[in-house]
């Protein structure tokens, strides 16, 4: 709060971009829209940034935790009508978004949510939770739960021999982080979805974007590591930036970023996967919010199947 209070009052920044973590930038998002603002493309997944009627000055970037869950709710439902699903989930803000988000479509389906089992992040272990949920009979299980807890919960389900299909949120889909850890073998097979290139991946090498993007990073990121996703995140985010300001063009008032910011149609980043566009309206202020399904496969992520929206139909 302090340091925004400083960036308002004492610099007088025009507006505050991509500011990261749901429960930093929920800390000042009164202070944000008392003042009028803009707390723009928010890097963080909290579904509560797409809220123009409450805070008209906040917008969010990156796919919501709810979307992300009601895709995989779609997916589940069409490869798996008749499953039985087990929820992993951390006991959070997180966690919570996304078991509202399953259960908007997986309530009232054919699909049966047998058990529903949530962590504290200070459990140096979730071994018996895993057990716990193996013994309902579940063949399909969602892990909701960051990094660590995610290898963990993927290495003990190979030990136990128990074979669900495993959806996981994509805020562990870290091979470095999660998947070497948890060991490869274990997890073939995984699912999850992207909305971003990976540009350690060889698939996008011809690609258009991706050599876009791979010479503004030869030239101003020498000797960056190009497989941390966040490098394909930021320059995704900074490129919907300049394309508000570019519609903005003369009329450079807060008020009217904010507008632009509110009227993006079809804008495609170089680094989002193809056919992922960014939309938002008056009343919309989620930017993205398509995914694209992905299996892990002989040590990498494959993208696979249609470009899924969150909303109902699509």
């Amino acid at each position: 709060m302090e340091q925004i209070r400083k960036l308002i009052e004492s610099d007088e920044v025009f507006l505050v971009f991509n500011a990261l973590g749901t429960p930093t930038q929920t800390a000042v998002q009164k202070y944000h829209n008392a003042k009028k603002v803009p707390q723009l493309f928010l890097a963080t997944g909290a579904s509560k940034w797409n809220d123009p009627k409450e805070f008209p000055w906040t917008m969010g970037f990156q796919p919501s935790y709810r979307v992300e869950a009601r895709i995989f709710g779609k997916y589940i439902l069409k490869a798996k009508p008749d499953a039985k699903v087990a929820i992993f989930y951390a006991n959070d803000d997180f966690g919570k978004d996304y078991l509202i988000g399953l259960k908007e479509v997986l309530d009232k389906s054919s699909v049966k949510i047998v058990a529903e089992e949530s962590y504290e992040t200070t459990e140096p272990s979730i071994d018996s939770h895993i057990v716990k949920l193996k013994d309902t009979g579940a063949d399909v299980f969602v892990n909701i739960s960051t990094p660590k807890f995610a290898a963990q919960a993927i290495k003990k389900i190979a030990e136990l021999g128990w074979k669900p299909m495993q959806v996981m949120t994509d805020v562990s889909i870290s091979i470095g982080a999660v998947m070497k850890p948890a060991g490869l073998e274990a997890s073939e097979g995984v699912l999850s979805a992207g909305y971003l290139k990976d540009a350690s991946d060889p698939q996008w090498k011809n690609d258009e974007g991706m050599k876009k993007f791979m010479a503004f990073a030869e030239k101003y990121l020498p000797g960056a590591n190009l497989s941390d996703a966040n490098l394909v995140y930021g320059y995704a985010a900074a490129q919907t930036m300049v394309q508000v300001l570019k519609q903005a063009g003369d009329n450079l008032t807060r008020e009217n970023v904010m507008k632009q910011a509110a009227s993006l149609k079809d804008f495609t980043p170089d680094t989002l996967i193809p056919g992922i566009r960014i939309n938002t309206s008056a009343t919309d202020f989620a930017p993205v919010e398509q995914l694209k399904m992905m299996q892990f496969k002989n040590g990498q992520w494959e993208l696979f199947g249609d470009i899924i929206s969150a909303e109902t139909g699509g």
